[in-house]
């Protein structure tokens, strides 16, 4: 559980590493709010692109192998983010950064519900999201002290640098199935990949994805992409008290990782996920339509949107559910093609909406942002309409 964890908080680390190092990278290669939303996106665009064959290869090959195969890339792309000197290089390695964490968070969900079943599988998910939540912490005030020391580009160094040694220990540590478990059936290539379209044609699937395109989204294009600019912007905060800012948002997470179960087990999975949702969204709405909302109440509305964003856990368990313990990948897969589509789209959407307001002795107004903010509000609540209102399967 601990490797999952790490190897999941390395993931969250090279996705959110753009939140407190934006600003500088921005100021030094000379990019403005769209091209930080296409920087940002970029990684997420990989993990799109590589979803359908990393599910085969979960299911084929096994997270063992792969994940440690893909962690050259990851090690590679985050060396090359150090090196950058334009946007479209550094979209480059962001990308190829994205392509090496592909498989984390799925390797998370197939092996624990390999090691566990039932509520013991959601359990042990929930820890292991719980704790990876660290790989943001060291996303926050850590790498905004080591950008401090190192500048921004050794801070990405020294982000290779962990990422080659949990690698190693991912390697020697984990195991793909309990000693006991039996084995699954055999697949061929063709079988495997006419399961993919199996799992695309099952009843409920639509509605899962509505939900999982915005939610987990929504707060990552807030945490990893425009908080820090926000924060600079808006209310002029230095590197390192917005990352200051950014711990506590990432100490909202297990926060809420902690709640989420006990919310489901009195209201039930289906309003609970509405419930964050709508939770989610309200707390976007002092940052959207409240002017000159004061720090307290910004940091007070960023800290409740990570607290309330814990529900996609429900969903992906969910999810899980529908399908046969062979097909675990490429369920697991699949589903997240939405949220990796949404992270990819969100970041960039929000980029398009603050480059519409110009800049004014070097900062964006407080306007941009606020409709940046609105508008991932409404995202919130369109997916929350698709989650209740989409056929449910079985």
């Amino acid at each position: 559980m601990w490797l999952l964890a790490a190897m999941t908080g390395l993931s969250q680390l090279h996705r959110a590493s753009l939140s407190a190092l934006g600003p500088d990278v921005a100021a030094e290669l000379g990019m403005d709010p769209a091209a930080l939303g296409r920087v940002g996106g970029a990684f997420f665009v990989a993990l799109l692109v590589a979803q359908v064959p990393v599910g085969i290869a979960l299911d084929r090959i096994g997270p063992r192998r792969l994940v440690a195969g893909l962690a050259v890339l990851a090690v590679a792309g985050a060396v090359l983010e150090s090196f950058a000197m334009s946007e479209a290089q550094l979209c480059a390695a962001r990308f190829l950064t994205g392509l090496g964490c592909a498989a984390s968070f799925m390797s998370a969900v197939v092996l624990c519900t390999r090691w566990q079943s039932g509520a013991g599988a959601t359990r042990m998910l929930t820890r292991v999201f719980a704790l990876s939540q660290l790989g943001l912490v060291l996303a926050g005030a850590p790498l905004a002290f080591a950008a401090l020391w190192l500048g921004w580009r050794g801070a990405m160094q020294a982000s290779a640098a962990l990422t080659a040694l949990l690698a190693l220990l991912w390697w020697h540590g984990v195991r793909d199935a309990p000693p006991a478990a039996t084995p699954a059936p055999r697949e061929s290539l063709r079988e495997a990949l006419l399961g993919q379209f199996t799992v695309w044609a099952t009843p409920g699937l639509a509605r899962l994805l509505a939900i999982h395109l915005v939610g987990y989204a929504a707060m990552a294009t807030v945490l990893a992409v425009w908080a820090g600019p926000y924060l600079a912007d808006v209310h002029g905060l230095n590197a390192t008290v917005r990352g200051l800012v950014l711990l506590a948002m990432v100490a909202g997470l297990p926060l809420g990782l902690m709640i989420i179960p006990l919310v489901d087990a009195r209201l039930g999975r289906r309003r609970t996920v509405l419930a964050g949702t709508i939770a989610a969204a309200a707390t976007l709405a002092p940052l959207a339509l409240w002017p000159g909302l004061p720090l307290w109440g910004a940091v007070a509305a960023l800290v409740a949107l990570c607290v309330a964003s814990a529900y996609p856990v429900l969903v992906v368990a969910e999810n899980r559910a529908l399908f046969p313990d062979h097909m675990a990948g490429r369920a697991a897969t699949t589903l997240n093609l939405a949220q990796v589509l949404g992270s990819a789209a969100m970041p960039a959407l929000v980029g398009l909406i603050v480059a519409l307001w110009p800049e004014a002795a070097g900062a964006r107004p407080e306007a941009a942002y606020r409709a940046g903010y609105g508008a991932i509000a409404v995202a919130l609540l369109l997916g929350a309409l698709g989650y209740a209102r989409l056929p449910r399967g079985r």
